[in-house]
């Protein structure tokens, strides 16, 4: 109530943010070593009545809000600590609220649960406390990328800064009901019985073509060009990285790098087989409701959005008569999931041989992270524990479908346990590019979208096309020139901006 009655002081007086102390708070804990951050969780929290009741702010994703998973988290804690005094509710924020403006202000978040690559900017104005590793009952559990994500250098120090709550990446979604009913014969060149379209996306292209012939209302694979997270992979494929020196030299830009304008050609080829909503976020917005009703056959998704295509499935077979049992345990069998396809070594998708390479995708950890303008850093901690505890990894996992960042919950989890452990796998074998952990990622995403789109739009672009030759293949000279004025673009953002 002290923070929200400031807040509105401020505005009511009509005075800059500033009078609050906002700045000053700012360039106060700036200025501040880490270690003194860190002095702040001495101590242990104390039994019996508080000298005022503690109440702490908690900003969870939208995901966990409308799933319900944050209530059954917060009335969980709350019930372990009410003998502290100590009550945990939600921030009531945007999930992707600035820690950096609002929280020197006083109406941030105590404790907050995003992905690495917001979290870590913070650490730059100090605006995350550095955990104690020795009150972490999660630490140990963490595998080496996920602490390394999360570690913080500064002065010759590494400083932890966050706890993995989750492991996420896109992978590919399909619906098994919907395979063929000649797929063992035609759709299974190698034998294996695999099906070939869900392993090589030359197959998948082709597929998408064939499907959308027998009915213009279906399609293969479908997904919206616009999200740089889930597009980035393409050109991660082919050699293409964020930043220099493992994502920390900020002057070197590396979308451009190796042959990335094959990952363009293949963005351009898949979207002249989907349909114009793959230009803007149209196929994202549909994405569940569509793959429920199955005109969507496969989508690129991540682990957290499982828990929506099941229910969505779940509904659309009820639609079809099935009973709640039947339709549960249908969803249960038919929703799969699998490493993105491999991608040809030549680029071309019409090829039906030759040899091909294996997806890279952009990937990342979700954590939580403790505000350094908490009153309650204590407390805060205490909510962070039980947050990211073995319990609670499992829950999240039961809830949402989540891949735990606990190895022990990652071993030990059921709701898409394959998709938990092959994600990890993946991480192993460095097919999940991980956000960068630096300020300048905040200024790839807009020129990344730009690009994207502008790349998804040629199969839809009246009259003359600029990446699309004659012939119909990807005009790699055009592709290669928008990729280095992309990387300019980012370059001049980050140090215009930054």
């Amino acid at each position: 109530m002290k923070k929200a009655i400031s807040a509105l002081l401020c505005g009511a007086l009509v005075v800059p943010l500033v009078a609050c102390n906002g700045g000053g708070l700012r360039e106060k804990y700036a200025q501040q070593s880490l270690e003194k951050l860190y002095e702040r969780f001495e101590g242990d929290i104390e039994r019996g009545t508080a000298a005022k009741p503690i109440t702490l702010h908690v900003l969870e994703n939208d995901t966990a809000k409308k799933s319900g998973y944050l209530k059954e988290l917060l009335d969980g804690f709350n019930k372990m600590y009410a003998e502290y005094h100590i009550v945990a509710i939600d921030a009531n924020q945007d999930q992707f609220s600035d820690l950096a403006e609002n929280g020197p202000y006083g109406y941030g978040p105590d404790v907050l649960y995003q992905a690495n690559d917001i979290l870590m900017r913070y650490c730059d104005g100090k605006h995350i406390i550095p955990l104690p590793i020795e009150k972490l009952d999660a630490y140990e559990y963490l595998p080496d990328l996920v602490k390394d994500t999360y570690t913080y250098s500064l002065g010759g120090h590494d400083y932890f800064m966050g706890v993995g709550v989750n492991m996420q990446a896109p992978m590919l979604y399909y619906r098994k009901d919907l395979l063929p009913e000649n797929w063992e014969t035609e759709w299974d060149a190698d034998g294996n019985g695999v099906f070939d379209p869900i392993e090589d996306m030359r197959a998948m292209y082709r597929w998408s073509i064939a499907r959308n012939a027998a009915n213009s209302d279906q399609y293969g694979f479908m997904q919206s060009y616009d999200d740089p997270y889930f597009s980035c992979g393409y050109l991660f494929s082919y050699g293409a990285y964020v930043f220099g020196d493992d994502n920390t030299d900020m002057s070197d830009i590396g979308f451009d790098a190796a042959n990335a304008e094959l990952g363009a050609g293949i963005i351009l080829q898949l979207a002249g087989v989907m349909n114009s909503g793959c230009v803007d976020n149209s196929i994202t917005v549909a994405r569940e409701s569509e793959f429920a009703r199955g005109s969507y056959f496969a989508v690129p998704n991540t682990q957290d959005m499982y828990g929506t295509l099941f229910s969505e499935t779940v509904a659309a077979y009820r639609k079809q008569g099935m009973t709640a049992a039947e339709a549960n345990a249908a969803a249960n069998e038919n929703i799969c999931a699998v490493p993105m396809p491999d991608l040809p070594v030549s680029g071309d998708l019409t090829e039906t041989e030759g040899d091909t390479i294996e997806s890279i995708v952009m990937g990342g950890v979700s954590a939580y992270a403790i505000s350094s303008y908490t009153e309650y850093p204590k407390a805060s901690l205490a909510f962070l524990n039980y947050a990211t505890s073995y319990e609670q990894a499992l829950r999240r996992n039961e809830v949402l479908g989540i891949a735990p960042a606990r190895s022990d919950a990652n071993a030990d989890c059921t709701v898409q346990a394959d998709v938990a452990h092959s994600l990890l796998d993946m991480y192993n074998d460095n097919r999940i590019s991980v956000m960068p952990s630096v300020s300048g990622v905040s200024q790839i995403w807009t020129p990344l979208a730009t690009a994207f789109t502008e790349i998804a739009t040629d199969p839809y672009r009246p009259g003359g096309k600029k990446f699309t030759k004659q012939d119909g293949r990807p005009n790699y000279v055009t592709l290669n020139a928008l990729l280095d004025d992309l990387c300019d673009n980012i370059y001049n953002a980050i140090y215009t901006l930054a």
